[in-house]
């Protein structure tokens, strides 16, 4: 069948588009905004945090992927569904999939953190990992898709999943009269350019940025570049959750077009942010997750007299590896 080259996937979606997803997602959790006086006292400005670490599956990700499950036939539900993902998509999938009456076939990196993929198993998920470095997961899915006639929901490159993370951005226009600019965590793009939309459209003096690990700055480099590039082969970070090859062919356009600029950082900075949302906002921050925050506290946006969100996109870490970042800090 091949990956669905309609126009659900070639055109980004609208501020319609976006209200139509939260006024038809039950099953979504609408999450909090937190907010620190003594933080905000320390950093002499406002932080927010956007805490999608209380979402359904741990992660922003069952927004979009309920989105497009929902609005699946009875034909295609027979089908079944089949996704990519390090992870908190994979969770989304198969449990939009279990709430919508279908199937869900997960491809999965083999070195993806066990509890990502324990509790895939749990919520009905039946999974087909990958070498990460030897393979590209689109093309493992995209022939596995053929072989067995399943219906694709990629993590980002789909109208209905971009309009379901778009809810995110909708909520914080809600939820805060207003903002000089949201950071975002950013591997495919799907939830940047989603948010991007939104804020355009409903608060256009707010600035998006996308952040992202220093060794997979694919968007940082490809906006300099003014085209798609690719991370080099066989880099690491601890942010598995945006650990994507390529910015998505449908959100890049759309953040070349957006963004305010893409913001950098260390996994040193990451371990740092994830001990700091620890012991001021009592959350469990995922690595991949707490770049935006991570961005804040090394000064590489200034918030000074400023008013700045950071969606903090998922709290789905293995124990060892936050203890690790809490020990990290420690010491």
């Amino acid at each position: 069948m091949g990956i669905d080259t309609s126009e659900q996937q070639i055109c980004p979606p609208t501020l319609v588009d976006v209200k139509a997803a939260a006024a038809l997602c039950d099953p979504v959790i609408k999450t909090p905004l937190l907010e620190n006086p003594e933080v905000n006292s320390l950093l002499s400005g406002r932080l927010l945090i956007k805490a999608e670490t209380a979402q359904r599956t741990g992660a922003f990700k069952f927004r979009g992927a309920y989105n497009r499950i929902r609005q699946m036939d009875e034909a295609q539900k027979k089908r079944g569904v089949i996704a990519y993902s390090s992870g908190n998509h994979a969770q989304a999938v198969a449990l939009a999939a279990q709430i919508c009456g279908t199937s869900a076939l997960i491809v999965m990196p083999d070195d993806a953190p066990l509890s990502k993929i324990a509790r895939t198993r749990e919520l009905g998920g039946k999974i087909i990992t990958y070498n990460r470095t030897a393979e590209v997961r689109e093309e493992v899915a995209e022939r596995i898709q053929a072989e067995g006639n399943y219906v694709m929901v990629p993590p980002n490159e789909d109208r209905r999943v971009m309009a379901g993370a778009g809810t995110v951005a909708l909520e914080l226009v809600d939820q805060v009269d207003a903002l000089d600019a949201v950071l975002v965590p950013c591997g495919g793009g799907g939830l940047t350019a989603a948010t991007a939309i939104v804020m355009q459209a409903l608060s256009p003096k707010t600035r998006i940025y996308a952040v992202e690990p220093e060794f997979f700055d694919d968007t940082r480099r490809s906006l300099e570049a003014g085209k798609r590039l690719s991370n080099p082969k066989g880099q690491k970070t601890i942010c598995d959750a945006i650990m994507t090859d390529t910015p998505g062919a449908l959100t890049f356009p759309i953040n070349q077009k957006l963004l305010a600029g893409v913001l950098t950082v260390s996994d040193d900075d990451v371990r740092c942010a994830m001990a700091f949302a620890f012991e001021h906002y009592k959350i469990v921050v995922e690595p991949g997750a707490a770049v935006g925050l991570a961005a804040v506290l090394s000064l590489k946006i200034d918030i000074r007299d400023k008013a700045i969100a950071v969606i903090a996109t998922g709290g789905n870490v293995d124990s060892e590896d936050f203890c690790a970042a809490l020990n990290a800090k420690a010491g």
